[in-house]
């Protein structure tokens, strides 16, 4: 579970409620327009579908997923489990790595280890590797371009939600102050429909994405790289240092590793 996306998102809602209860006296109906809600709510829904294929709006729910449990490796983990690997394949080989290969829980790493315990050329192995880094950005670039719709288009169909309801209230100038009212209430309303959904919801909910996306790539040209120095025979701290080239000065002393 990700602490930070799960106890943010309790946040959001514990902080919108209290706000929405407090504005309207308790009476939560108020914000309810069943107008605005069709417009704004039916209306991105429609335009996600009209910017995205369906084979991709099915990763939805394991996008949302990974915004809410999803906890990658970090850089300290891949350290020490490569440095492990090294030592024990500079000790007695790299094909002692065989029993250890089927023990792993990244498919990533797994899929590098045997090729280089194969034999496969540094090279093979590097552009295999760098393929599969690529195809797993766009997957995580469709992720992030879900919620990025949501937040671009939402506040905009709630504006044409707000226009069509002063329409409405300026047409019924003269005539019955409920049918104003109502209208008005179509406009504001929408206007804050499309708000929340944008910037308490989506736009969050995309930032962690592509920061989670960010970590995994790093995540894994640390592992390239370890696999690489493991398949020379370099020195397990050799080895370490290639990795460390990848995190921050500041974090290393906090990894307990030298700079």
């Amino acid at each position: 579970m990700d602490k930070g996306s799960v106890v943010g998102s309790l946040l959001m809602t514990i902080v919108c409620f209290v706000v929405f209860w407090k504005a309207t006296h308790g009476n939560l109906m108020a914000l309810w327009s069943e107008k605005g809600a069709i417009m704004v709510v039916g209306g991105t829904i429609a335009v996600i579908l009209m910017a995205m294929p369906m084979d991709k709006l099915k990763n939805v729910p394991g996008w949302i997923k990974t915004f809410l449990f999803h906890k990658g490796q970090s850089p300290a983990t891949v350290i020490k489990q490569m440095n492990d690997l090294a030592e024990k394949a500079r000790r007695e080989g790299i094909l002692s790595l065989e029993a250890d290969v089927a023990k792993l829980k990244d498919p990533f790493l797994m899929s590098g280890l045997k090729m280089a315990i194969d034999g496969v050329a540094s090279d093979s192995i590097e552009s295999t590797l760098r393929l599969e880094v690529l195809a797993m950005q766009e997957r995580h670039k469709a992720g992030k371009k879900f919620f990025d719709l949501i937040k671009v288009y939402g506040p905009g169909i709630a504006l044409t939600a707000t226009l069509i309801g002063q329409i409405g209230m300026f047409s019924a100038l003269g005539g019955a102050i409920e049918v104003m009212g109502q209208m008005l209430a179509v406009a504001v309303v929408a206007t804050m429909y499309g708000t929340v959904m944008a910037n308490c919801i989506a736009g969050p909910m995309g930032d962690r994405l592509a920061l989670r996306s960010g970590e995994e790539i790093l995540t894994r040209e640390m592992v390239i790289q370890g696999i690489l120095s493991i398949q020379a025979g370099d020195n397990p701290r050799v080895t370490t240092d290639r990795m460390l080239a990848f995190v921050p000065t500041v974090m290393r002393s906090k990894l307990g590793i030298a700079a």
